[in-house]
This record gives C-alpha cells, structure tokens and sequence, in this order.
C-alpha cells in the first residue's frame, strides 16, 4: 500500500519541491493550500506523514497543527513543519508543539527525503523490488560469480531496493553454491554518498555471508572510491574479467 503523505503550503513552488522529492518513491501525494483545506483533507485521507508550512492565509500551520492535535483520529500523525524563519524562538516554538521535524526554507528534495526517513519507511516506486521482476533488474549468474550490476544514476531508491533484494539474494546464493560476487559499477561515471553507501551495504553483506566481493568499474571511478575512508580497503577491478580472475 502506498505511503499517504499530504502537503499543505501556499506556495505552488514549495509543493512542487515536495512533489519531486517524493517521485521515485511509492507515494500517493495530496496538497492543500491552507490550514482549512488541510484539516479537511487530513480527516478525509488519514495521511501518513504531513508536511506542514507555517505561514499560510486562511489558517496558518499553527493553527491547523493545534487542532490536529486536538482530534483524536488525526493527533499521531507525524509532522514536518516548514518554517521561512531559523531563528531560535522559532525553532523551540514549533518543537513544543510536538512535530517530528522541522525544516527551514528553501530547501532541496534529498534534504526533505532524509528528513522523512528518519520517521517513516519509503519503499521505491517500482514496487516490484521484492519479487523475482526486481532481482533480474540487477542481478544475473556468470557461471559461478553473481553480478549485480549497478545502474547509471544512483539515488536512494537504487539503494532501498536492492537492500530490499539482497538477503533474499545471498540465501539463494549461499544455498546453492555461489560465493562470489561482484559489484558492477561499469555504467557509473562519479561517486555519491548514496554509491558509497550502496558498496558498504553490499561489502558488508558478503562479509556475513562468506561471500568473496570485488567492485568493477571505470579506473577513474575506482580512484575516487579510494579517497573514501568507507571504500579506500575495498577491492576494485578494471574489469569484470579481471575481477573474476582475481577471486580464482
């Protein structure tokens, strides 16, 4: 079931950077412009996080949030609040009023992303990553060597999936004989810190699992992978057959 999450801000330019934040995640997303239709949609939908301005007409997020915490139906929801102002008033005002967050604007749909997470789960949007579809997205047997092949542009929901598939993966491995794998990053040109968290989790996996692991890719993308304090011990290869060689 999709994750509801409401957005009430009037701002069209604030609801479209919630909006795209939230694209490649299994999402349903409804927006309101005011306090009055946000309590009105919050009642109808029983959303799953709200992410609240502060400054609005009609009903400000102050107000909406007092009476959101005043019904009973509607009191638990998590909420993030928006806020134009960092000031430190401010700030202890909305954290009284019991939200889970706050953010100060402008700002970027990874920053929100990462506020989300810490209160609530987010699947990807493809909503296959559990069944065998997702697997063969990513992963394919060489002979003896499971691949799983990294695609071009990472983001975090590249890494939840295939998180998702990766205990599942490294049973079926273990439990037919397969211990080596290899991290094909060959489509990947730059590092990022989902990437980098990507091979942790990866490296990691295989080390409980008795899996032996390498990470293929451009020369140059290995070189920066050895400035990461996380990466700089991980093996790295040229090549796929140069990799497989290695493990021999």
């Amino acid at each position: 079931m999709s994750l509801k999450v409401l957005t009430v801000d009037d701002s069209k330019t604030i609801r479209m950077v919630v909006k795209r934040a939230f694209k490649d995640y299994d999402v349903e997303l409804h927006e309101a412009e005011n306090g009055v239709e946000g309590l009105a949609l919050a009642s109808k939908i029983k959303p799953d996080l709200i992410v609240l301005d502060i400054t609005m007409p009609v009903m400000n997020g102050i107000e909406m949030l007092e009476k959101l915490k005043a019904e009973a139906s509607l009191k638990d929801i998590p909420v993030i609040m928006l806020t134009a102002e960092s000031g430190k008033d401010n700030v202890m005002k909305i954290v009284k009023m019991g939200v889970n967050d706050y953010m100060v604007k402008p700002f970027k749909g990874d920053q929100l992303i990462e506020r989300v997470e810490k209160i609530v789960k987010l699947q990807p949007s493809s909503g296959d990553g559990a069944g065998e579809g997702g697997a063969a997205k990513y992963f394919a047997l060489d002979q003896d060597v499971q691949l799983l092949n990294v695609p071009d542009k990472v983001g975090r929901p590249v890494v939840v999936e295939i998180e998702n598939l990766l205990a599942a993966k490294m049973k079926e491995m273990v439990g037919a004989g397969v211990k080596k794998l290899i991290l094909n990053l060959g489509k990947n040109s730059q590092t990022n810190m989902s990437l980098i968290k990507l091979i942790v989790l990866v490296a990691q996996r295989c080390q409980s699992s008795g899996v032996s692991f390498r990470v293929t890719g451009q020369q140059s993308l290995g070189d920066e992978l050895k400035g990461f304090q996380e990466t700089s011990a991980i093996p790295f290869d040229a090549s796929i057959d140069q990799a497989k060689a290695a493990m021999a």
